[in-house]
């Protein structure tokens, strides 16, 4: 088990398979860090579907307005979702999409992050400067690795729990 340095800036991820630890990197993007924490302690992640898993690729979830499996989930629209909040302002760094990074999942326009977001399953520096990074898994990246594949799936993986570990 990993050594979590800062509780208020760690989410703790359950899955069927297991749990993910992620490193929220608040000095590189604060808004998006505080963001994904507001939707976490307000219970919205949890129970949303992973919509969009491209092998080698990514695994995108966290539309909160579509994505619910237990109440309003619909893969027809999963994906084209957000929060009631506002979207967010970009903050691209020179931090690059390694694998197991965490990027803000946007429209065309740089500042239309809000809720959604993606796991690199590999090095993607294409998405380098284009999307913000605010995040690493630090723990768990063989459970990320088995989430199932398809745009949207057929029977989609989601986040049972998605907490705070300071909350935890």
């Amino acid at each position: 088990m990993v050594k979590i340095k800062d509780a208020e800036n760690t989410i703790i991820m359950e899955l069927k398979n297991g749990t993910v630890t992620i490193e929220l990197l608040p000095d590189i993007a604060p808004g998006h860090c505080e963001r994904m924490k507001e939707l976490a302690r307000s219970g919205k992640y949890d129970n949303v579907s992973f919509h969009r898993v491209i092998d080698g690729f990514m695994a995108q979830t966290g539309d909160v307005e579509f994505g619910n499996m237990e109440s309003e989930y619909q893969p027809h629209k999963a994906g084209t979702g957000g929060s009631d909040l506002p979207n967010l302002t970009a903050e691209f760094s020179g931090i690059p999409h390694d694998r197991g990074t965490i990027g803000a999942a946007r429209s065309q326009s740089p500042d239309s992050a809000n809720s959604q977001f993606f796991i690199n399953f590999n090095d993607n520096h294409f998405l380098n400067r284009q999307y913000t990074v605010y995040g690493r898994v630090i723990e768990g990246m063989d459970i990320v690795d088995e989430i199932v594949r398809g745009e949207p799936p057929a029977n989609p993986d989601r986040m049972l729990s998605f907490k705070v570990a300071a909350d935890v």
